[in-house]
């Protein structure tokens, strides 16, 4: 008697295909369905297709206990911050420091152009808050001092306005 080959040797319904892939032998059995019971009755089929849900995952939505963290974002913002300060575009600069903050929070730099557009503003109170924050994250920074005399001068007008 011939001898047979080893895959012979397995049951045709519990071998359906194999394929050698990256060396690896791969084995996959057909699906087995099973009738539904006779007593059972027909589901209709449904009428509208469904629907797939939009994608609301976002890092920074679906955990907001994960920082906003980005320290190269925050200083690509303060250079265009300061771009649109140049050209006068105030709300934009202003924009731009906010997120520049919010980028990296302990950041001094966008505190003290944050004070200079509320004091062109006219907004004397912000710009005193933003500058005292400028001072604060950075006292011995080149300008500390002028900051300083301005945060003094800004806390009369305030007082005189009152």
């Amino acid at each position: 008697m011939a001898q047979r080959s080893w895959l012979t040797k397995y049951r045709a319904s519990k071998l359906a295909s194999f394929a050698l892939a990256g060396g690896l032998l791969v084995f996959a059995q057909p699906a087995r369905t099973q009738d539904p019971p006779a007593d059972a009755p027909a589901k209709p089929p449904d009428p509208s297709p469904a629907k797939p849900k939009p994608n609301k995952d976002s890092a920074t939505q679906s955990a907001p206990d994960q920082p906003k963290w980005d320290p190269m974002r925050a200083d690509k913002d303060v250079e265009v911050g300061k771009y649109y300060l140049r050209k006068g575009d105030l709300d934009a600069a202003l924009d731009r420091f906010q997120d520049a903050i919010e980028a990296k929070p302990g950041y001094a730099i966008p505190f003290r152009y944050l004070g200079e557009i509320y004091e062109k503003q006219g907004k004397k109170k912000p710009a005193v808050k933003a500058y005292q924050r400028y001072v604060d994250l950075y006292p011995s920074a080149e300008d500390a001092e002028k900051i300083r005399k301005k945060i003094e001068k800004l806390h009369e007008e305030i007082d005189k306005g009152k």
